[in-house]
């Protein structure tokens, strides 16, 4: 019998993950702060849970998508959080983007009291959440990474188990390096085409089909030169992000030149009152600067 997944946060990311996680045929409990997307979730068969214990109570599996750090540490042992509910041989799948530091010391505590916990961070924003084509970094144990294939199959694409505990949470902050830098690189190619008077939708074809081709050109540049910064994945996450994989390079020592530069911009970003916007917008910063947009008419 399909188990019966719990989740905790369903939000932009977690609602369109539950809904999945529903279409595959498990039976799903749900939790939220606001309301709204509880009652569509019960809508299409979810049970609601007035509190995150209820949800631990009634679920074998947790997944969590919430915000940050501090925002799991509270649903886990907050006032009627899940530690409440918990049984022993429950499991816990954290599905936010956290410290790989607090996640470490987080799956030791839970595991002492006979929970089970995967970070399983994911990439592909809220289109992949939605299509069901997320790519998700796993950490934790191998034997409970195998157990929940199916569960994983059913919001992500492309599932790869990473490690022990904490090392999804690393391969996150990686990606996210890697996202936030070329998103800066794209940015900073527009300008110069759009201050060197260079016809911007035959720039971004022509790099976009050579060593500098990207995700980020494929899927961004053209949005962005249409002045289209709708959110698939919110700019201030991105700086949050950074945050995380900043002080995860203080932590293990590893030098990190051209992120904190990033860190920075998206940073600027949040002070400016862009950080609702999506992340590719880290190119307004630049615009600003010179005053003059990279568009087209």
């Amino acid at each position: 019998m399909p188990q019966t997944i719990g989740f905790v946060g369903v939000g932009i990311m977690g609602k369109p993950m539950a809904e999945n996680v529903l279409d595959a045929g498990f039976d799903v409990v749900v939790h939220n702060r606001s309301r709204e997307a509880v009652d569509s979730l019960a809508e299409l068969g979810a049970t609601a849970a007035s509190a995150p214990s209820a949800v631990a109570s009634q679920a074998d599996v947790v997944v969590t998508v919430l915000p940050d750090t501090e925002a799991v540490e509270e649903v886990v042992y907050g006032d009627d959080g899940l530690a409440d509910g918990f049984d022993s041989g429950d499991v816990l799948i954290d599905m936010s983007t956290i410290s790989p530091v607090a996640t470490e010391r987080l799956s030791e505590e839970l595991e002492a009291g006979g929970v089970s916990m995967l970070d399983a961070p994911v990439s592909g924003g809220e289109e992949g959440a939605r299509d069901g084509s997320l790519s998700i970094m796993v950490g934790g144990s191998r034997e409970t990474f195998d157990a929940h294939a199916s569960l994983f199959a059913a919001m992500g694409s492309t599932v790869t188990y990473c490690g022990d505990a904490g090392a999804g949470q690393i391969t996150k902050a990686c990606n996210q390096i890697v996202v936030g830098c070329t998103l800066q690189a794209v940015s900073e190619a527009l300008v110069l085409a759009q201050r060197a008077g260079a016809d911007l939708e035959a720039v971004v074809d022509a790099i976009s089909g050579g060593a500098a081709g990207c995700w980020a050109l494929r899927e961004r540049a053209p949005r962005v030169i249409r002045g289209n910064f709708d959110p698939g994945f919110f700019a201030s996450y991105q700086y949050k992000d950074l945050r995380i994989a900043t002080a995860a390079g203080e932590e293990y020592g590893s030098p990190m030149p051209a992120t904190s530069v990033v860190h920075e911009a998206y940073k600027a970003m949040e002070t400016s009152g862009y950080g609702r916007d999506d992340h590719s917008a880290v190119i307004k910063i630049l615009e600003d600067t010179v005053g003059e947009a990279a568009r087209i008419e």
